[in-house]
């Protein structure tokens, strides 16, 4: 038996057929996995996250502590209370150790100096290790909430439908910005999500989860398991640990440059002298989208071949895209990668296109 979350019965009853994800007992789908991603992209859907990793850290040298732990810059964060930012946590090597949204937690009832950090459930024990270990040098208290639940309810219908099921809490949520949390009481609302829909993450006391759950289902919400998730999230583009990223993977060959605050110069943070090595020699990979619309399904693993590269590129995370109705995959591929390329399929190499890392945002095709 694995880790459960508070909704673990409520799942159950609800018919959700029960996998184990990375030590935890999850409804993989509640029938049609299909039916479940259309919802999110049409209407609303929800998933339990309450296996995620919670983090608060706050004390004197909160600020300081995680402009150097993340890749990112916190001081992007200061004087907007609730105010989020995606960042990769990085060893000394310059490789991704997890990815993460990290919250200024400012503001209600806390002073300067408090923050939240989300992170993955498969990682949990080496994150906090991790984190444990470069703030032995810097006076901040590190503290996992094991209490709370999370539920993330996404689609264009979400936050209407959210609002409609807490109207205590409308007024705060309805003037929310992208990336941006509301706090209310013992509740944590983001504006955020991994499908690439408009859409909320809740964050709420463990007890509480299956009163919301059942509430946002009779509201109309659709119960929505791993396998939606993870074909929404591929077709938005969005990195899963252990497949775009992990520890032996720079973030510049990850699609995540983006995510790396260079300045200010005198910032220094964990893995930045790897970094600058990394840029200096120039990398000889990047992330990309590969769009198959010939019989078949592009999946992780596959080799891929690119002309005028004598080194081979891998798929990282593949499957049928049910928004397009055809195959679709990220691959790391040499940087000589042009407008298409080959995949191995069944002992057979097959022309796909070469794309931009991102299929389907706000229930558009971008390809």
């Amino acid at each position: 038996m694995g880790n459960r979350t508070p909704l673990y019965d409520t799942h159950v009853a609800m018919g959700g057929k029960i996998v184990d994800f990375g030590g935890w007992d999850m409804p993989l789908n509640y029938g049609s996995q299909m039916e479940e991603h259309h919802q999110v992209r049409r209407a609303a859907g929800m998933f339990d996250v309450s296996h995620m990793t919670v983090v608060d850290v706050c004390g004197t040298h909160a600020k300081p502590y995680l402009q150097y732990l993340l890749a990112n810059d916190v001081a992007k964060l200061d004087g907007k209370p609730g105010k989020a930012l995606y960042s990769g946590m990085l060893n000394h090597e310059g490789c991704v150790v997890d990815d993460l949204i990290a919250y200024n937690r400012e503001g209600h009832f806390l002073r300067e100096g408090h923050y939240r950090l989300v992170v993955n459930c498969a990682t949990r024990e080496k994150d906090l290790a991790w984190m444990r270990e470069v703030g032995q040098d810097y006076d901040v208290e590190i503290d996992e909430r094991p209490h709370l639940a999370m539920i993330a309810v996404q689609g264009p219908e979400a936050i209407a439908r959210v609002t409609q099921v807490l109207p205590q809490y409308a007024e705060g949520i309805e003037q929310l910005s992208i990336f941006q949390a509301y706090e209310a009481d013992d509740w944590f609302i983001g504006r955020t999500g991994y499908t690439g829909e408009d859409g909320l993450e809740i964050v709420l006391p463990g007890e509480r989860a299956e009163a919301l759950w059942k509430a946002l289902a009779e509201a109309g919400v659709a119960p929505c398991g791993l396998g939606a998730r993870d074909t929404l999230r591929l077709e938005a583009g969005m990195n899963l640990y252990g497949h775009e990223m992990d520890e032996q993977t720079s973030p510049l060959v990850a699609n995540m440059g983006w995510t790396i605050a260079w300045v200010p110069e005198q910032r220094d943070f964990v893995g930045r002298q790897a970094l600058t090595d990394q840029k200096a020699a120039g990398v000889q990979d990047k992330l990309v989208g590969l769009s198959m619309t010939a019989r078949g399904v592009l999946r992780a693993g596959q080799r891929v071949r690119v002309s005028g590269s004598e080194r081979e590129g891998v798929i990282t995370s593949g499957s049928f895209s049910p928004t397009l109705g055809h195959s679709i995959a990220l691959a790391r591929a040499p940087i000589e990668v042009g407008e298409q390329c080959e995949v191995e399929l069944r002992g057979k190499w097959v022309t796909v296109s070469v794309t931009k890392p991102a299929f389907v945002r706000n229930g558009k095709a971008l390809i």
